[in-house]
């Protein structure tokens, strides 16, 4: 975990999102505990009320849970709740912004559609060479 407190995006926020990737990539898997907030606390050298309120971020949208005098957990669906919670604001973070700036560039929908193809290409011949 990183943070970098020259974002504008509060630490609290960060530390929320990153362990929230974590777990949809299955580092922290369903079921499983996650580093305590003294943990990560140590790891980033930030308060640990600061860990507590991104880890409540996650709380409050039914992604990990605490069993008391164990820790923090990750709570069982929480990948497919990150998935449709991810899925619904694709469209608005990313489709409509690359939209916007392709009109901007005055690129028609057909070359949109092309790079977007190219970059499904590209990405699939990349994962390959592993």
């Amino acid at each position: 975990m990183k943070i970098n407190p020259d974002l504008d995006k509060p630490i609290f926020i960060q530390i929320a999102e990153q362990l929230e990737d974590s777990i949809f990539t299955g580092v922290f898997p369903e079921e499983t505990k996650i580093p305590s907030t003294n943990e990560i606390s140590a790891l980033l050298s930030i308060n640990p009320h600061t860990v507590l309120k991104g880890m409540n971020l996650l709380v409050d949208g039914d992604m990990i849970y605490k069993r008391r005098g164990l820790g923090m957990f990750v709570k069982e669906g929480a990948v497919e709740r990150i998935r449709r919670k991810r899925q619904s604001q694709f469209y608005s973070q990313y489709v409509a912004v690359l939209v916007q700036e392709a009109l901007k560039l005055e690129m028609p929908k057909e070359e949109l559609i092309a790079l977007i193809e190219r970059g499904y290409i590209d990405e699939s011949n990349s994962d390959q060479s592993y």
